[in-house]
């Protein structure tokens, strides 16, 4: 008999458990903790904690549903707060909780309470309170710890469904998580990374030959598109003749006088000394209106501009050109070699990194995202200076690498440049150090 009286507190803890973890709802395992558990051992008053959610009061032994708005719950709710923040589990203190809940322990619960945590996987997730008139012996704690883990599990089945960041959070609340994201975080900092930049790059002509306006003048007809190729003697275009052609008439028409003044003259001079001092005169006259004529006939051979050597004709459209008055001198277009190209970037003063000649950045041009294009620095502006778009930006020149098909002239994108080595803290505080610099002065 002695034997059977010592096996059935265990008998009664596995009937508990089965309960426990066969419970459908959590209204069904608090019946079970707060009223069943008197089977195992006596006590006066039991409370189910959940922190399922909304922390509150789930369960009171010898009520069907705890009301929220009820003194006795309100005021326990508080206790079970206070001892889920600030307990491990045992007997409870009456004396170190705040003197307002110690002013009506008396009112509402027997002198001696045992605080159960429901822990599973190191989260708490509620707690069990019982209390009774009787001190708890180390042998009755024992056993109720023992049930206290079979209800942590099973309260643990009813935890909302946790989300990655749940999860994540979940895990930084513990202590050794956050010395470890600490060491990890610190040891990021100081990892050397490259130091980079951004610029807005185009691909340009390398010596190409600029093809400027020979006079003044109205261009009147282009004989090429953008981007054609062309031959060394090919027309490019051509400027208005009109008014060179009415002068050159002029200038012809006054040849032929001055020829026949000067013949006049010549053979007057055979009879007459004083024509002979007058055909010095109309040979001066004629040769100036020879010159003219020469230099306005050269004039109307330049109207017809022609490539000088082969390449592609490099302009935005002729439309812009046609029946514009140029002067002499004004660049019109150029002629390039399509393989023989380099990068002009533009680097912001804002975003300036230490960039020397030689050193290497990368092109991803627009439009192609998996294409990209090595070049090495030739020269880099001493001085920003103010671009179209409105800011002050280093001008760049580098070449491209060889062993790689060049880009098409004109083809825009980024540039990538490549500074020094710095720590990643540095980095990702550059800017804002920058900024802060110039706004407080320092």
């Amino acid at each position: 008999m002695k034997s059977d009286a010592s096996v059935q507190p265990l008998v009664t803890l596995l009937q508990l458990g089965r309960r426990a973890r066969a419970a459908a709802s959590l209204e069904a395992l608090g019946f079970v903790a707060v009223n069943e558990t008197l089977q195992l051992l006596p006590y006066r008053q039991a409370a189910l904690w959940t922190e399922l959610g909304l922390p509150r009061i789930a369960s009171v032994s010898g009520l069907p549903q705890p009301d929220p708005g009820a003194p006795y719950i309100q005021w326990l709710t508080s206790v079970c707060r206070q001892l889920a923040a600030s307990f491990d589990g045992g007997t409870v203190d009456v004396a170190a909780l705040p003197p307002l809940l110690q002013g009506e322990w008396r009112e509402w619960l027997p002198p001696h309470a045992l605080w159960l945590p429901l822990r599973h996987e190191a989260r708490l997730d509620g707690g069990l309170l019982l209390a009774r008139d009787e001190p708890w012996t180390e042998a009755e704690q024992a056993l109720l710890r023992e049930l206290a883990d079979v209800h942590a599990h099973a309260l643990a089945a009813f935890r909302p469904r946790q989300h990655g960041l749940d999860r994540t959070i979940g895990w930084l609340r513990t202590a050794r998580a956050r010395r470890r994201l600490l060491l990890a975080a610190a040891l990021l900092c100081v990892l050397p990374v490259r130091v980079t930049a951004l610029a807005g790059a185009e691909v340009v002509p390398r010596d190409p030959l600029l093809v400027r306006a020979p006079l003044d003048g109205v261009i009147e007809r282009f004989d090429v598109r953008p981007n054609q190729a062309v031959k060394a003697g090919d027309p490019l275009f051509s400027l208005d003749t009109t008014a060179l052609r009415t002068r050159f008439e002029v200038a012809r028409k006054a040849v032929d006088t001055a020829q026949e003044e000067y013949r006049q003259s010549a053979q007057a001079a055979v009879t007459s000394d004083k024509n002979r001092a007058e055909i010095a005169l109309r040979q001066g006259q004629l040769q100036e209106k020879q010159v003219e004529l020469d230099y306005t006939g050269g004039q109307l051979e330049r109207v017809q501009v022609k490539a000088e050597r082969d390449g592609i004709a490099v302009f935005a459209d002729a439309n812009d050109w046609l029946g514009k008055a140029v002067t002499v001198g004004e660049r019109i277009l150029l002629v390039a070699d399509p393989a023989q190209v380099e990068l002009s970037a533009q680097l912001p003063a804002a975003d300036h990194i230490e960039v020397a000649p030689g050193d290497l950045l990368t092109l991803y041009p627009q439009g192609a995202p998996l294409a990209s294009f090595e070049a090495r620095v030739i020269s880099v502006a001493y001085r920003a200076e103010l671009t179209p778009e409105g800011f002050l930006a280093y001008r760049i020149k580098a070449g491209f690498l060889p062993g790689q098909a060049p880009p098409r002239i004109g083809q825009l994108g980024s540039a990538r440049l490549r500074g020094p080595w710095a720590p990643l803290a540095y980095v990702l505080l550059r800017r804002p150090l920058v900024a802060a610099r110039q706004w407080l002065g320092w």
